[in-house]
């Protein structure tokens, strides 16, 4: 159930409690209201905001890990996540604490492992971490995962190790033998499968995701991104993909339940990736 590899110190930051004081007189009472309001629109947008710096903060560490280190020059995944973070204004501290976890902390080693568990009786849960108190990492999931009626549990035949790479393809003329050209090369490059949707940040571009075996997805991206083949790299990385045959979908109560537990099991600063054969 456990894999260890040597890897990286985490970064820890400081938690931070704000508590605001009250008076009876009721003109204060009617600036209570309005703070209100305002606090919780604040924390709406910091719930959010914490959201992008969190999953900034896993993307870099699995662009670095999963590529070429932690040089944007020859890492082109990660310059591709880099550049996306920065342009959602994710702090500069942000992006250093990460590039320092993933690459090592003043030669400090940590270790890279995977937890499963099984929530909703059906549903297979895979989580990736670098840690450097595994024990910590161990106590802190199995909590995690019991407070949402979960429990951990052999679930890795639900899954399969893929390599998966996502590009932009510009819309407009030709797109269709362009798309074809696209599709021919990755399929040259040993890849397996492939989707496209359209882009949720532009209406002029579709996104195509391509799956292969692990050993091919350096090559898989090096061939799709290609001069003259895509707009741009989106992400290239190694997922856990689940198989076939790896469960029921469960009812929307569930579904609810099972969403719940991966956005508390993303909080946990030693976390990489979260799948679910719900994926």
């Amino acid at each position: 159930m456990l894999s260890l590899r040597q890897a990286t110190r985490p970064i820890l930051s400081p938690r931070v409690s704000l508590r605001c004081a009250f008076t009876t007189s009721s003109t204060v009472w009617s600036g209570h209201n309005k703070w209100s309001k305002i606090r919780h629109n604040k924390g709406a947008q910091d719930a959010k905001k914490s959201a992008i710096n969190g999953k900034a903060h896993r993307d870099i560490m699995v662009a670095v890990r999963g590529g070429s280190g932690a040089d944007p020059e020859t890492n082109a995944t990660l310059a591709v996540v880099l550049k996306r973070v920065r342009a959602q204004g994710v702090p500069k501290q942000t992006i250093e604490s990460a590039l320092k976890k993933a690459v090592g902390d003043a030669g400090k080693s940590g270790q890279y492992m995977t937890f499963e568990a099984m929530v909703e009786g059906t549903v297979g849960v895979m989580v990736e971490c670098l840690t450097d108190n595994l024990n910590r990492t161990l106590h802190s999931l199995r909590d995690t995962i019991a407070s949402r009626g979960a429990r951990p549990a052999p679930v890795a035949f639900m899954f399969e190790r893929k390599g998966c790479v996502r590009v932009a393809l510009q819309k407009g003329e030709d797109f269709d033998l362009r798309l074809e050209r696209l599709i021919d090369t990755a399929l040259e490059a040993e890849a397996e499968d492939f989707d496209q949707t359209d882009s949720e940040n532009s209406l002029n571009t579709v996104e195509v995701e391509f799956i292969s075996p692990p050993t091919a997805l350096a090559r898989v991206m090096a061939a799709v991104t290609a001069p003259d083949m895509c707009k741009e790299l989106l992400s290239s990385e190694l997922i856990y993909r689940p198989t076939e045959n790896s469960g029921v979908t469960p009812e929307e109560e569930s579904l609810v339940a099972v969403s719940k537990l991966v956005e508390q099991l993303e909080a946990n600063e030693d976390v990489l990736r979260v799948w679910t054969t719900l994926d």
